[in-house]
């Protein structure tokens, strides 16, 4: 057994252990939890899982400035939730694959509550 600072007894095998799940590289799971952490990133989230939709209606529905919105929809593209294209004069943002998948998991979160 191994004696840690607070007297606490545990194998070294054991501890070994968890030393080696606490050295993963979360860097890519928080980027996306910071960017989930905002309610209007949530809400683009949502609106677009009911379609593709243009950058106006967001400004209508969510009541946003466009310099803001610009600045939530980066941060979605940024991480791989959300893409764009171009029809003419509009952009047109959608949910990626991964969009998809991360609203799975927040209903399966919204269930457990």
């Amino acid at each position: 057994m191994t004696v840690i600072p607070c007297s606490y007894d545990i194998s070294s095998e054991r501890l070994e252990r968890v030393r080696e799940l606490s050295r993963g590289d979360f860097k890519d799971v928080i980027s996306i939890f910071k960017v989930l952490s905002d309610s209007t990133r949530l809400k683009i989230l949502r609106m677009l899982e009911g379609d593709s939709l243009c950058v106006c209606v967001f400004v209508e529905v969510l009541g946003c400035r466009y310099s803001a919105l610009s600045y939530h929809l980066k941060l979605l593209k940024e991480v791989g939730l959300i893409d764009c294209r171009r029809e003419g004069n509009f952009l047109i943002y959608c949910l990626t694959g991964r969009g998809r998948e991360v609203l799975k998991r927040i209903d399966e979160i919204e269930d457990l509550m």
